[in-house]
Formats: structure tokens, C-alpha cells, sequence
């Protein structure tokens, strides 16, 4: 049996689009949960990377916690937390912005030391404050690295995401949790390709943020000739 072709006819048919359980509805709520993990995971990780990458203070700390954080099994975390609050989207939540920390403090902090110090110290020499500083110098300087810790923090929420439906919420993993209780593999297989669609989509996304942020000499050194 082609399970692959079979969940492809299931994407194609109008019928499964449609409702609040429908592929359509579950999607948007799928990009809604992971966009707004990212902003949380945002929220608490650029403001310290940009104090370690700035300061040079506390990396030997940050990369611990990054690294720890990282090894975290996600679906313990969301059990763990699912039997602490209950059922919903909140502990789903909290899991996604633990995982999603880790990778945005990443990529801040590096983006931030990455910067030719040369650079920043002939803005100090020009009279600039250390807030102008981080803000007119170091972080555009140090925004394509910072997106590339955003790509990785969205990919990683973006799988995760789909373990909402197993403490109660919705996304994409309704349809696959559906799937395997009822033995669906179409539904199962068309809910893992949407997942991946969609992963795909966000890195198309980031990689032309990323590509949009860079300097156009740093572009211009890097092409061949």
C-alpha cells in the first residue's frame, strides 16, 4: 500500500481543508503556537545575549545553560509540565520557550562577539554611548548570525509543536495522534508533510531575512569571483 500517495490525495481533497478540525484551521493554529513560542523564547533570549555579547560577561554561564538546555527530551517536558498545569496549551507553551531558548541566546551572543572589534572600538573612539553602541553597531552588524539562532529556535518549536495535542491542544499533531489511534497512516504521513512544508517555509523565510541583513561588502567577499 502506498501510505505516501494516499496522504498526498488526502492534502488534495477539499473536503479535508474545511471545519475547525480541518487541515487548514489546525495549520494556522500549528504557525500561530510556534510563532508565538519564538516571540516568548525571543523576549527572554535576545535581552540577555545582547548583555553577555556586549559585556563579554557571563558566556562561560550562557553556553552551560544553552547546552543543558538543548539536552532537555521534549516530550518529557511537555508530560512533565502537562501533569503540573494541566491540560491546554500553556504547558506546551513553556516547553516551546525552554527549547527555543537556547538557540536565539546562541545566536545573539555570537552574532554580538562576531563583530570586528576594531569596529567597535572606533565607535566608542567617536564619542558613542554603550547603548548606541550595541544598538547602531553591534546588532546590525551581528543580525545575521541572531537571525540564524531565530531559524533554529522556529525549526526546533516547529517539530515540537506538534506534542500540543498530546496534553490537550491543537496544531498538526491532532491530525497525527488521530492518525495513529485510528489507524490512518494517510492522515498520519499528510500530517507530518505539513509539518514539513511548513519547517521548509520558515527556513526559506530566514535564509532571506538572513541573506537581507548581511552587509553587502561581507556578500560581495563571499562570492566567487
Amino acid at each position: 500500500m502506498n501510505y505516501l500517495a494516499e496522504a498526498f490525495a488526502w492534502l488534495a481533497s477539499p473536503t479535508n481543508w474545511t471545519g475547525p478540525l480541518g487541515a487548514g484551521a489546525l495549520l494556522a493554529e500549528h504557525l500561530w503556537y510556534s510563532l508565538v513560542g519564538l516571540a516568548l523564547s525571543a523576549l527572554v533570549a535576545i535581552p540577555v545575549g545582547c548583555w553577555v555579547g556586549h559585556t563579554g560577561r557571563g558566556r562561560g554561564l550562557a553556553v552551560a545553560l544553552s547546552g543543558g538546555a538543548r539536552a532537555l527530551p521534549t516530550l518529557g517536558l511537555v508530560t512533565l509540565f502537562g501533569l503540573l498545569l494541566g491540560i491546554g496549551l500553556t504547558a506546551p507553551m513553556l516547553a516551546f520557550v525552554i527549547l527555543g531558548i537556547p538557540s536565539v541566546l546562541a545566536g545573539t551572543y555570537a552574532g554580538l562577539q562576531g563583530v570586528d572589534r576594531a569596529v567597535v572600538d572606533g565607535a566608542r573612539a567617536a564619542g558613542m554611548t554603550e547603548w548606541q553602541v550595541l544598538t547602531q553597531v553591534e546588532l546590525p552588524l551581528g543580525m545575521p548570525v541572531l537571525l540564524g539562532g531565530l531559524r533554529a529556535a522556529l525549526l526546533q518549536i516547529i517539530a515540537t509543536a506538534t506534542l500540543a495535542a498530546y496534553v490537550g491542544a491543537g496544531g498538526l499533531g491532532r491530525l497525527l495522534f488521530l492518525g495513529l489511534k485510528t489507524q490512518q497512516y494517510d492522515v498520519m504521513l499528510a500530517s507530518s508533510l505539513l509539518v514539513i512544508g511548513l519547517a521548509l517555509i520558515s527556513e526559506v523565510v530566514f535564509l532571506t531575512l538572513q541573506r537581507m541583513a548581511t552587509p553587502a561588502h561581507v556578500i560581495t567577499r563571499k562570492e566567487p569571483s
